[in-house]
């Protein structure tokens, strides 16, 4: 590594040497609370059997109830999956998905890549919402005050109550369905008393507000990260949770991609980021400040300024940061872009001023097609809930709302609807709303649904059911269209509004099979800035510091919360704090130390009257004085996996940040599920590597740490000296390149490859044991330049504050490396791991034992072991636990049970399926048919999978390009011959700012590393 000062550290605890860290450095699996804190020799001692009963353990298989066909449906043949396109539209978001069926059940989600929006991306929560599918908490029928009624009964009194309301109200999240739209206009020409209100759970009102000020547009433009050079980010995290992140990230990925040789692309974007907490967004950034939310509209005000030469405003920030962000963005006219994720007007009519003083609109921003995923207003919402109050709504229809958890004012809304005579929820469970509704007329599930979305301005997207309805449960459009009076078969509306008003002419069964249409329609993208700058930046000059102040963020995994009870979600680590299964109270070190809270404490979180509490996070890059919590915990009817956490939304306050908090210790001793230290590198040099563009572009191997062996014929490749004789491999070696640059910590592969390998959730008290089972973890590094020296007196506290204050983030997917020469293989005893001809590492379930030394042999942690039987077990009551939830299991993948090792298999079962078919087919399998799980779904192609001994891969074409340049092995000096590479990590920043003063080079550092050694040893 070129980068040599640099000290790379997974958390604070790891970082000032805790003891805990210090403690179970040397052990290989946490063992504390087990009786005698039992060691990996004393296994079978601990496990009360002897060999053979671990022996049969782990030959159990599941018991399978099979039902032999006796007419078999014609597009059914046992063990063929089909596959069918549909969309996912849930809460505002959206994604063009294709769904893997096999023998009528859905189990699996990929990408639809014909989707001109989504591109074949999917996001980890798209991933699991084939999960919820199966959730067995939801309602069996339709209810009537928490009794079950039938579908003709509540018909008959829901439309007798809407006959005598005159005052009927419909509240949705944000639709984008053209038909739906329709549906609901229909059900109001029915009763003129009814008012559509849109409420987004995380809404966009600020934006669409200040576009129809500024612009006379009210609406969301499309945003063109891949068409700007420099991109400013204030509080958005786009790459994660804002608008349409998975169409973002795959644009934001086109400008960071290099290319080495000589004529390779050497260019790549910029990016600024200036936000509260660390996002997956500012972990991306080439440079990062931080900001109180309080601060986010005087930056903004300041950077007009600068850019326009004159004043809207007095702003007293001042930042070298945003000197330099200035600087680039006037080099950048024409192809630069600045977003805010404020739900403030103000905030955003400043925003639109900045871009259109930077020739934005047109380029990086374009009006001609709009983004309608987020429709909701704060005004509309507000009125809602004032005649709520105000006894001014006699029936009330909610449709993917849950307003009572969301909405700041939740409890008032829960307090009122308890007098309305008609009330009705379309939720699949009586959630916190539908608890307090006098009907519940349960919807499906969307995989169970027919629909459709229009995104974008003109590109549409058709909804259609993979599975019939598990449940007796009815559509919420079939059930407006019912009590509308009108023919209530949906499938047949939906088909007739398509064939009067988008298709033209175009074939329905054709437009279904792709499941995405463009009809090419767009508006006039011509705006003209016309915004009150003034007035903004006064509003702005009114806020000011707020003390302590409470930021509420979505997060990656769990978003708002509509999939709260999705129990592979709630165990997705986050990207950047790495817990799991609950929400904290995140705040930086130094405010930490200022407020007396330290790691394992609870603290009670108030403002405004209302108060939390939950776990403290001393969470590196946290600006000072502020505390980051996340939406979307909190629930108390989502479900036993769901109502975990502690409910923020309270503290939203419309722009999600509220000010003038207190925070007060309540306890102490508490351990979160997280999982940042677990399964490290042991301390080895050279696992990440990273350079800066200007040294890449003089040297296409810069950040490289390329290690040499002493020989007495002089320093040698450490492949070239080794015991092993090899393994030929004459017609496949599969592999993968994971590019550095583009990996955001989505989490996207990390679900997929959970659902594709039937890999089991264990829940908090296992995570926090550092048992947890997926196959592949995204590893999040901090790194700093400070010296770093564990030293026990005063003055290491300020060194540890500055070194974690805003540190850089590298995330590194780490699964199998499949190696050719394998440590794990040597040692096991009873061969259950091996090395196939086609450079994979087998694992052959029911022969390994539970040794455990091939876990204990990998450099790179990424062996598992299974502690328990995860199905069939009350002690693990997830969806592998009831008949309903292992209906999402794939067929092909063998269920582990007890006492085994298992891993990364790089999908062998989808290699082997892509050999046969084209085996079938008499040709060799054609680059790109078979993918990996985890390479599929990546939104922004950081995982690039295939033969290496296919010339024509794209694989094969990646390495030979940048073998000599950005291509690496991880911990390439101990000659294992992975088959994954990775590509360096290449920041777009000044050299000056990525390098303290007074570094040294690789050589030196190794060479010093090398001394050390040699001392230890005498």
């Amino acid at each position: 590594m070129e980068n040599t000062t640099k000290k790379y550290w997974k958390g604070i605890e790891e970082y000032r040497n805790d003891i805990e860290v210090v403690k179970n450095a040397e052990k290989e699996f946490n063992l504390e609370d087990l009786d005698g804190g039992t060691h990996r020799r004393d296994f079978l001692k601990m496990l009360g059997f002897g060999v053979t009963a671990v022996s049969l353990a782990a030959c159990d298989a599941p018991v399978r109830k099979t039902i032999p066909y006796l007419n078999k449906p014609e597009s059914v043949e046992p063990g063929v999956p089909n596959y069918f396109a549909t969309t996912y539209a849930e809460g505002g978001e959206f994604c063009s998905v294709l769904v893997k069926t096999v023998e009528g059940r859905p189990i699996k989600i990929e990408g639809n890549k014909l989707s001109s929006i989504t591109n074949g991306g999917v996001s980890a929560r798209v991933h699991a919402s084939v999960l919820s599918l199966y959730d067995n908490e939801k309602l069996k029928g339709p209810q009537k005050e928490g009794k079950d009624i039938s579908w003709e009964d509540l018909d008959k009194e829901v439309m007798a109550g809407l006959s005598s309301a005159s005052n009927i109200r419909i509240v949705s999240s944000s639709v984008f369905s053209p038909t739906t739209k329709k549906v609901v206009a229909d059900f109001t020409s029915k009763y003129p008393s009814a008012v559509h209100v849109t409420y987004d759970a995380n809404s966009a009102s600020g934006i669409i507000e200040a576009n129809e000020a500024s612009f006379g547009k009210a609406a969301i433009p499309s945003y063109n990260f891949d068409k700007a050079n420099v991109i400013v980010g204030v509080n958005c995290d786009f790459l994660g949770t804002w608008l349409s992140p998975v169409e973002f990230a795959g644009q934001w990925a086109k400008g960071r991609k290099l290319t080495s040789g000589k004529d390779g692309k050497h260019t790549m974007s910029r990016h600024y980021q200036f936000e509260t907490g660390l996002t997956t967004t500012g972990a991306s950034a080439d440079y990062r400040g931080m900001i109180k939310p309080s601060q986010e509209g005087a930056l903004l005000v300041a950077l007009y300024n600068k850019l326009a030469g004159n004043a809207i405003g007095n702003s007293a920030f001042s930042d070298e940061l945003l000197d330099k962000c200035v600087a680039d963005l006037k080099a950048a006219s024409g192809s630069a872009l600045v977003v805010s994720g404020s739900n403030d007007k103000a905030i955003q009519t400043v925003v639109n001023g900045i871009n259109g003083l930077l020739g934005s609109y047109g380029n990086t921003i374009s009006f001609a097609k709009t983004l309608n995923n987020r429709q909701g207003t704060s005004a509309e919402v507000a009125k809602f809930v004032s005649d709520l109050n105000g006894g001014k709504v006699d029936a009330v229809i909610f449709m993917d709302a849950n307003p009572v958890y969301t909405h700041p004012q939740g409890a008032k809304i829960a307090e009122s609807l308890a007098k309305i005579k008609t009330s009705v929820s379309f939720a699949d469970r009586a959630d916190e709303t539908a608890a307090v509704c006098k009907f519940i007329a349960p919807a499906p599930h969307y995989l169970e649904s027919w629909g459709d979305v229009e995104p974008k301005t003109g590109s549409y997207s058709l909804q259609q059911p993979t599975i019939s309805l598990i449940y007796n449960t009815r559509q919420a459009q079939s059930s407006l269209l019912a009590w509308a009076g009108l023919d209530s078969d949906y499938h047949k509306y939906l088909k007739s509004n398509w064939k009067s008003n988008i298709l033209s002419g175009k074939s329905w069964v054709s437009v279904l099979h792709d499941g995405v249409y463009d009809s090419g329609a767009s508006s006039d993208g011509t705006v003209s800035f016309a915004g009150d700058l003034g007035a903004a930046a006064a509003s702005i000059a009114s806020s000011k510091d707020g003390g302590l102040e409470i930021a509420v963020f979505e997060s990656v995994a769990i978003g708002t919360g509509n999939q709260a009870n999705n129990p592979w979600l709630q165990e997705v680590p986050d990207p950047i704090s790495k817990v799991t299964w609950e929400n904290t109270l995140a705040v930086s070190q130094k405010t930490a130390n200022e407020l007396g809270l330290e790691k394992g404490d609870w603290a009670k979180l108030s403002a405004g009257g209302y108060e939390i509490e939950l776990p403290v996070l001393i969470q590196p890059g946290q600006a000072h004085s502020t505390v980051s919590v996340a939406m979307g915990y909190g629930r108390t009817a989502a479900g036993k996996a769901g109502n975990v956490g502690a409910n923020a939304n309270p503290f939203a306050n419309g722009v999600n940040w509220t000010g003038g908090a207190s925070i007060e210790k309540t306890k102490s001793g508490y351990t979160l599920a997280q999982t940042q230290t677990h399964e490290t590198v042991m301390g080895r040099s050279a696992v990440v590597q990273e350079s800066v563009l200007s040294e890449y572009v003089k040297d296409n191997k810069a950040g490289r740490f390329e290690p040499m062996i002493e020989t007495s014929e002089g320093a040698v490749k450490p492949y070239t000296i080794t015991l092993w004789n090899g393994h030929e491999k004459k017609n496949h070696s599969w592999g993968m390149v994971i590019d550095l640059n583009t990996c955001t910590g989505c989490a996207a592969c990390l679900v997929s490859c959970q659902a594709e390998n039937n890999v089991a959730v264990v829940g908090k008290k296992e995570v926090v044991r550092a048992r947890e089972m997926h196959w592949i973890r995204l590893d999040r590094y901090y790194s700093t330049d400070a010296d770093t020296e564990y030293q026990i007196n005063p003055s290491h506290l300020e060194k540890m504050e500055h070194a974690s204050e805003n540190p850089e983030v590298v995330i590194q997917p780490m699964m199998c490396q499949h190696c050719s020469n394998a440590p794990c293989e040597t040692v096991c005893p009873v061969l259950a791991t091996t090395h196939s001809s086609e450079g994979l590492n087998q694992m052959t379930y029911n022969r390994c034992v539970g040794t455990r030394y091939c876990a204990n042999n990998c450099p790179y942690k990424v062996r598992r072991f299974n502690w328990w039987k995860y199905y069939e077990n009350d002690q693990f009551d997830y969806n592998m636990n009831n008949e309903l939830g292992r209906m999402v299991l794939n067929p092909d993948v063998t269920v582990r049970s007890r006492g085994v090792i298992e891993k990364c298999s790089m999908c062998v079962q989808r290699i082997q399926a892509g050999k046969l078919t084209a085996k079938k087919e008499k040709r060799r399998p054609v680059d790109g048919e078979i993918e990996t799980a985890c390479s599929q779904s990546c939104p922004t192609g950081a995982i690039l999978f295939g033969d290496m001994l296919d010339p024509n891969s794209r694989i094969s074409k990646a390495l030979e390009v940048e073998k000599e340049g950005r291509a690496f092995h991880v911990l390439e000096e101990i000659n294992v011959q992975p088959q994954i590479s990775y590509l360096t990590k290449i920041r777009n920043k000044d050299l000056e700012d990525s390098k303290a003063p007074g570094m040294h080079s690789a050589t030196e550092h190794h060479e010093e590393e090398a001394h050390a050694e040699e001392e230890h040893h005498g």
